[in-house]
């Protein structure tokens, strides 16, 4: 279990953060306006590239690959899922019009539930994890060595 302590660390910090500009978004009533969403991909690119790069010096010698990899998946899917919770009670106890909101901006025939609101979420976030970790993987794939630090 020590091995998923930096992530889960990483993963809350990341989650904290993902809500924290979200409600700021939404004390300026911004928060329905998905362009503003963008910049959740630069606060879960901070939160992975700073995982992984903490797992390359917490390991040394031990790193590889896979551990830099593990770090990175487990701190994105964490937040993902973590965010995607706060989401779903948002959407349905803090705002319960917020989806109809959101879907405003599309169309006005969509009719989207909680459920497909979620799932939604969900991927989203996950594609951004594995996307995200795969690119910095090829910054960190190698052991600190006294050429590279």
């Amino acid at each position: 279990m020590s091995r998923f302590v930096l992530s889960v660390r990483f993963g809350v910090a990341l989650c904290t953060s993902l809500i924290a500009y979200f409600l700021v978004l939404s004390l300026f009533n911004l928060h329905t306006n998905p362009l503003y969403s963008l910049f959740n991909g630069v606060i879960t690119g901070f939160a992975i590239y700073e995982a992984i790069r903490f797992k390359r010096i917490e390991k040394k010698d031990d790193y590889n690959y896979t551990v830099g990899f593990q770090a990175g998946i487990v701190t994105g899917f964490l937040a993902s899922i973590l965010f995607t919770i706060f989401m779903a009670i948002y959407a349905t106890e803090i705002e319960p019009g917020f989806i109809d909101k959101i879907t405003n901006n599309f169309s006005q025939s969509y009719d989207i539930g909680v459920g497909i609101f979620s799932f939604t979420v969900l991927l989203l976030g996950l594609a951004t994890t594995i996307v995200l970790t795969l690119s910095f993987m090829q910054l960190f794939k190698n052991r600190i060595t006294p050429e590279n630090k």
